[in-house]
């Protein structure tokens, strides 16, 4: 009975040896070396591991910029120019040219706007909503205000107003990680260029339907009248399925177009009070 026992246990032990010597050779034969750079650019990127960059985590960031060998389109939203001034400097070679950009929310239908016609009594979800109804509203298109994108967001960068039940964003905790972007199932939310002085002009709508139909479900809705398109020195608005669209590159922030848009729906960020609102604060005083 013991001489069965001993050579069970050394049956055992040579076979896990022969094994191990197999991995063993096995693992180096497929061994990746790793570039030491890679590690150094790892150690300055922030660790977010957010995606925001298109590549899975920090570390595949950095094989990233490793392997590429120009950083012409590679970028760290949320180290942002400094982070990649220094990954450069690890590598170097010049750092590529970065656009700040923020997320805005394309959605202006107000509670006052868009009045709720029944409730929503299921789990609170974006996501699973979408997949059962449109809304609580006329309006198929417009936010939930259920919060996907604030449960995403890793910087606390979005919150649900109180008031008016959409989302709304905090530019200054924005990294633009795109992580929100993702999360909206009503792709109501984008990465637009943060525009000197933080001064930005976008449609707030995503209503494709026709004019009057959307005009009906929101007081606010874009109705695709080409009006903003007229109005427009540079060719940077385009009207498409009864949607007007800004261009971030072109637009000139001559804010023509947000104040000719007769339903209020291109907003206007960061400006300084235009004359004709100047002159009629005055009248009204």
């Amino acid at each position: 009975m013991t001489y069965m026992i001993l050579y069970s246990v050394l049956s055992l032990g040579a076979i896990g040896t022969l094994e191990a010597i197999v991995l063993y050779f096995v693992s180096q034969r497929f061994k990746v070396e790793e570039n030491p750079q890679t590690g150094r650019i790892q150690e300055v990127l922030p660790g977010a591991n957010c995606g925001g960059c298109g590549y899975p985590g920090c570390s595949g960031f950095a094989d990233a910029c490793v392997k590429a060998g120009s950083l012409e389109g590679l970028n760290c939203p949320v180290g942002g120019r400094e982070t990649m001034d220094r990954v450069a400097a690890i590598l170097g070679i010049a750092a590529g040219k970065t656009v700040a950009k923020t997320a805005v929310v394309r959605c202006n239908g107000t509670c006052e706007a868009r009045p709720r016609l029944h409730v929503y009594d299921g789990t609170k979800h974006c996501a699973i909503a979408a997949a059962l109804y449109g809304g609580e509203t006329g309006c198929s298109y417009g936010c939930f205000g259920y919060g996907d994108c604030v449960r995403c967001c890793p910087f606390d960068a979005i919150r649900i107003h109180p008031l008016t039940q959409i989302a709304e964003v905090d530019e200054e905790k924005c990294t633009s990680c795109g992580a929100c972007v993702k999360a909206c199932p009503k792709h109501l939310i984008e990465l637009r260029r943060k525009g000197p002085r933080s001064r930005r002009i976008y449609v707030s709508c995503v209503n494709r339907d026709k004019g009057a139909i959307a005009r009906k479900a929101c007081a606010n809705a874009c109705t695709g009248c080409s009006i903003c398109q007229k109005k427009c020195e540079f060719e940077a608005i385009t009207i498409s399925n009864n949607l007007a669209y800004i261009d971030d590159t072109k637009c000139r922030l001559c804010r023509k177009c947000a104040s000719a848009c007769p339903s209020h729906a291109i907003h206007e960020l960061n400006f300084p009070p235009s004359k004709e609102k100047e002159e009629t604060i005055h009248t009204l005083n």
